[in-house]
């Protein structure tokens, strides 16, 4: 039968690549997690780590199961933590992953007003990009992520639940005001990430041309200065442009285009008391 240490070493072996890692994270010594390693092959019959050199990396076998107790342990952390918080929300701890843009603007409303209303309930904030959010979520490692989605595109897994916060529209960034896409089919464009730059290029083809990037970063700060410097033009959202804004920059709104704005809880419901509790606040913080 596998036993949820078991699981928890290879999760942390996993993660790091590392017996010494995994045990200074655990607080073990690195015999009890060789040890632990080895009663999980008995337990399992199969190989699960290889001796490569001073160290070791997972068999495939070994990364399948990884893979599973991931999962696993976060699952049972996080019901951990429901419990704890299911007696009145007097205790306990709720974790949220977000996008930078989300986390300058609605969430910090929203923590004061968790905060208030359940004083005794820890609020975890994580700086991630909706896919790995989700992930996260999946794992357990998060309890709520609050993404985005452009053009009602579908989230890809089963078991996401998904609540609609409201929507977030475009803009473009440029030095001259009532500015459009169109009239930068010859101009320079600062990307961010590949997925926002596959975005990005989607929208310019909309328009008929393929965008020329030349500079590339997720910082609404860096993009706009380089727009104020002339170095390129580029869009934001909505909530980027509340959370800083700079007076020599002009916006435009595409009307054309926006992105909505999702909390997102995992699993079957009833969601646990905090997971609705933290929801409700990020509603209430995003009207």
């Amino acid at each position: 039968m596998l036993n949820l240490v078991h699981l928890r070493v290879l999760a942390a072996v996993a993660r790091h690549g590392s017996v010494t890692e995994a045990a200074r994270e655990l607080h073990y010594s690195q015999p009890s997690v060789s040890h632990h390693l080895s009663r999980l092959e008995a337990a399992t019959g199969v190989k699960l780590v290889q001796r490569v050199g001073r160290g070791i990396r997972l068999t495939p076998e070994g990364r399948l199961l990884a893979n599973r107790a991931t999962e696993i342990v976060g699952r049972v952390d996080a019901a951990t933590n429901e419990l704890a918080a299911q007696v009145g929300l007097r205790a306990g701890r709720v974790r949220l992953a977000a996008n930078a843009s989300a986390l300058s603007t609605i969430v910090p409303k929203a923590a004061v007003a968790l905060a208030q209303a359940h004083p005794g309930l820890e609020l975890i904030l994580i700086d991630r990009h909706p896919v790995e959010a989700l992930q996260m979520l999946r794992q357990g490692e998060i309890d709520v992520a609050l993404i985005f989605r452009y053009a009602d595109a579908p989230v890809e897994e089963e078991g996401f639940r998904l609540v609609h916060i409201g929507d977030d529209p475009i803009y473009l960034v440029s030095r001259r005001p009532d500015d459009s896409v169109a009239n930068h089919r010859h101009s320079v464009w600062i990307g961010g990430c590949e997925r926002c730059q596959n975005e990005l290029i989607a929208l310019c083809r909309q328009e008929g041309f393929t965008p020329r990037i030349a500079a590339l970063s997720d910082d609404m700060v860096v993009v706009q200065a380089l727009v104020a410097a002339g170095k390129g033009v580029t869009t934001l959202p909505g909530l980027a442009l509340q959370a800083h804004r700079r007076p020599d920059v002009h916006t435009t709104e595409l009307t054309r285009f926006t992105r909505r704005l999702y909390a997102v809880a995992y699993g079957d419901p009833p969601d646990p008391p905090a997971t609705i509790a933290l929801i409700q606040a990020i509603q209430d913080a995003a009207r």
